[in-house]
């Protein structure tokens, strides 16, 4: 009986490990694309953790499908960059506060061979002017990021609808960065990619960073909230502590660490609310 007694609390105090697990808090961040393969939440995430004992789920998707997400209150918090859309899901009641936490910026590749001549141009507008005027093949992700919000913006300041140029030289991938990137070295064509993407993208061989500098190509992170006003079940605490760790001084140190070959992908600008 003492034996029995013995294997029952054996296998108990084996398993508890497992069951504290099980139970940890966590929170679930819907994210971009760019945030989580170019790797930055594998080297922040660790830390975060370790410093406050709540893990993070991340769903890596783009802008758009984010922010749906999020207003359906599948996710804790918001991670993404397109600020127009992020400050409308506040304003509509969907999110709290939207936080400045980092940038980087867009950078327009392409083959080498530059049919559309767009090789050294700072301004992003003349570039795109130039990729249509000469059709050049042009693969978009299509699929409501904040990359492809800010090329559909670009194209709309060039004075191109491309609407309904699809499947001319005007090629919708429907996917990720990852893969919109493969298609155009695949393609040799021309695409939009934020900086931290490229940098960690490996399949650069037939492809090259053709135009870069446009103030028009800022591209801001912010973080948010999910209103638990709306979505009772958001765990606010914990989602609460993300963005303090996130935008304090030790959040965005290690930020600012995250390194490829040398290269930061992401700088961090965290700012206080009402900008005190």
């Amino acid at each position: 009986m003492l034996k029995k007694g013995f294997i029952w609390v054996l296998v108990l105090a084996l398993a508890a490990p497992g069951l504290a697990r099980a139970d940890a808090p966590f929170i679930t961040v819907a994210s971009t694309t760019s945030t989580q393969n170019s790797g930055l939440f594998d080297h922040i995430l660790p830390q975060f953790q370790a410093a406050t004992g709540i893990s993070v789920r991340v769903v890596a998707v783009g802008t758009g499908q984010a922010l749906r997400l999020a207003k359906k209150g599948d996710a804790d918090v918001l991670l993404v960059h397109h600020k127009p859309s992020e400050e409308k899901f506040v304003a509509e009641g969907y999110g709290v506060a939207r936080r400045d936490v980092m940038y980087n910026d867009f950078v327009v590749i392409g083959p080498p061979a530059d049919p559309a001549g767009i090789r050294g141009l700072t301004d992003a507008v003349v570039a795109f002017k130039k990729i249509a005027s000469s059709s050049s093949l042009f693969v978009s992700r299509g699929d409501d990021s904040g990359t492809n919000k800010k090329e559909l913006g670009l194209w709309k300041t060039s004075g191109i609808d491309v609407k309904h140029l699809s499947g001319t030289w005007y090629r919708e991938s429907g996917s990720g960065m990852g893969a919109t990137l493969n298609a155009a070295s695949a393609m040799g064509a021309y695409s939009l990619t934020d900086r931290g993407t490229w940098i960690s993208f490996k399949n650069k061989q037939h492809l090259r960073l053709l135009a870069e500098g446009d103030n028009r190509l800022f591209n801001p992170y912010g973080v948010i909230l999910v209103n638990p006003a709306k979505h009772p079940h958001v765990k606010a605490k914990q989602g609460r502590a993300f963005i303090s760790w996130l935008t304090s001084e030790k959040g965005q140190r290690t930020i600012a660490d995250f390194k490829l070959g040398g290269k930061q992908l992401f700088f961090p600008n965290a700012k206080k609310p009402n900008g005190r």
